[in-house]
């Protein structure tokens, strides 16, 4: 399938497309720190950039509530 976009307007897209802070990361993070747990943001240590990490439990949780992964 061919792209109906040039290369720039393409590019212009997929820049305005959010990575961090989006509706359904924030309303899992509301409702975990509401219920006590603590955790890092986008810890860069790790493969993938997870969303959430929890040290203490040894856990990383990936949130996929964006546009492409609905």
């Amino acid at each position: 399938m061919a792209d109906v976009h040039n290369k720039k307007t393409r590019s212009y897209n997929m820049s305005m497309i959010r990575r961090k802070d989006t509706k359904p990361e924030i309303i899992v993070r509301k409702f975990l720190s509401g219920n006590g747990f603590r955790f890092k943001l986008h810890d860069k240590t790790f493969p993938g950039k997870p969303d959430l990490v929890f040290p203490k439990y040894n856990t990383v949780i990936f949130i996929h509530g964006c546009f492409w992964h609905g």
